[in-house]
């Protein structure tokens, strides 16, 4: 067969994506507090791009055509020549080490009585540290002391270890009667009942503790563990052959015990959410507004710009070629900042115009929502409206809700009505359940005739998956024993 070259058309569609698109897809996915990350970052490896002051004028750049440079805007005012803040400065305060009279530090109320912020902070102090700081003060050899230490690294939040006895001799390498025996002195510790393997042993250790009183609560968790989970007073009774009420004490004596003992020590910081957007009703109408605090404005320099349309004919060429790369990178990334603010609106312009409901009467009114049905309204990609809900928190007069919370499945309701959205009938089951008696809890069975009597077609093994969900528990579990 013979080798020959031969020359053919094709016609293909491919997408490419540009790194202004790349971008613009990144900053719209980003949160608030990614944002400005990001604009800092912006500005530092960007000469070109500069933060405008509070109450200067706005420039708006106009775009960027191949490598020609944006229109020059008005210039900004010239720098002071009074100094400013700079003859203000106690230079001889810095400079002498503590002041004029030679003092090391500054009094904390010489000024307005304040201490200094570095004198402010504090540290949560982790479960970690608490017990590591104890164990200098056990009577334990240098090996069980390896041991503890390695022990007390294997306990989690809660206070519980993850690692059994067998796998922490052959990691360190110890005798397991070693490892046993640092553990037994670990369980010694505050807080009383850390070091357990299981919540049994969690509240043995406590009931042990306690003393005489807590002989018959030792005994039922010693023996009848299984029945005290399931709350069978009058099981353990007739298996112990003891009076209901004696048994009914000990429960009340056990339930004060603390089943987790390390999360007093492993309590997250509180992280306060700062909504993107706000929304308000005004005069019968609902009104956005996009919560800009803390983001800079962005604006090109004017000195670079001067540089390129008129003072800069003596720059090299390829100092021309950087400042104009620049000058384009400045705007696009403004513009993507812009077109990110305008499609964070638009969704959630949409969100209110299809949950008007829920912004009218509450979380019970929420209807059921896709990102198709938002992309279709604004007449933009499902992934986009994915991008801008990831993350991102609305403030309504019902709370702060992330905006993925609006997104929800739909169940039937029957008769030809409309559908009720999934988190809506999460609501009803809630407020059911509030309202139930503490001696007689309803089982799912009766919350699904419940919620089928106000025309809520739903099976019983959903109502299941919705109550867990809510980390409600069964009814068994939620009936008050005494």
């Amino acid at each position: 067969m013979a080798l020959e070259l031969r020359q053919s058309l094709k016609l293909s569609q491919q997408l490419v994506m540009t790194p202004q698109l790349q971008q613009a897809i990144k900053l719209l996915q980003l949160s608030r507090l990614e944002l400005q990350q990001a604009v800092r970052e912006e500005l530092e490896v960007n000469p070109v791009l500069e933060e405008a002051a509070e109450g200067s004028p706005e420039e708006e750049p106009s775009p960027a055509e191949g490598d020609s440079a944006p229109t020059p805007a008005a210039e900004e005012a010239p720098p002071r020549e009074d100094g400013g803040l700079i003859d203000r400065v106690d230079w001889e305060y810095y400079f002498n080490e503590g002041g004029r009279d030679g003092r090391v530090a500054r009094d904390t109320d010489e000024e307005d009585g304040r201490p200094y912020y570095e004198n402010t902070l504090t540290h949560r102090q982790s479960l970690a540290d608490h017990l590591d700081s104890q164990v200098r003060f056990l009577d334990l050899d240098d090996a069980e002391r390896e041991a503890a230490l390695y022990l007390i690294g294997n306990i989690d939040e809660n206070g519980y270890l993850k690692v059994t006895v067998e796998d922490a001799a052959q990691a360190l390498p110890l005798p397991p009667e070693t490892v046993e025996r640092a553990l037994a002195k670990v369980q010694t510790m505050d807080p009383l009942g850390v070091g357990a393997r299981d919540l049994r042993e969690c509240l043995m250790i406590q009931a042990r503790e306690k003393g005489e009183g807590f002989d018959l609560p030792l005994r039922i968790l010693s023996d009848q563990f299984e029945q005290f989970s399931r709350g069978d007073v009058a099981g353990i009774a007739r298996r112990l052959k003891l009076p209901k009420d004696a048994v009914k004490e000990a429960f009340q004596k056990l339930v004060s015990l603390w089943p987790k003992p390390g999360r007093a020590y492993s309590g997250d910081d509180v992280h306060y959410i700062t909504p993107d957007v706000y929304v308000f009703k005004v005069d019968d109408q609902w009104v956005i507004t996009l919560n800009e605090d803390g983001q800079p404005r962005l604006r090109l320099s004017s000195y670079y710009r001067r540089l390129l349309t008129g003072g800069g004919e003596d720059l090299p060429k390829e100092d021309r070629e950087f400042l104009k790369q620049k000058v384009n990178s400045a705007l696009w990334f403004i513009k993507s900042i812009e077109q990110r603010k305008r499609t964070i609106y638009k969704v959630v312009e949409s969100i209110i115009k299809l949950q008007r409901d829920f912004l009218e009467k509450g979380p019970k009114y929420l209807r059921p929502l896709t990102l198709r049905g938002v992309a279709e309204d604004i007449e933009m990609h499902e992934s986009t409206v994915s991008r801008v809900t990831s993350g991102k928190y609305v403030y309504t007069p019902h709370g702060i809700f992330e905006l993925k919370f609006f997104f929800n499945s739909g169940l039937n309701r029957g008769g030809g009505e409309e559908d009720i959205a999934s988190k809506s009938v999460k609501e009803k089951i809630r407020e059911i359940i509030r309202a139930e008696g503490e001696n007689k809890p309803l089982s799912d069975q009766e919350l699904m005739r419940l919620l089928q009597n106000q025309g809520i077609r739903i099976a019983r093994r959903t109502v299941t998956k919705y109550r867990a969900q809510l980390g409600l528990l069964s009814s068994s579990r939620r009936r008050k024993l005494f």
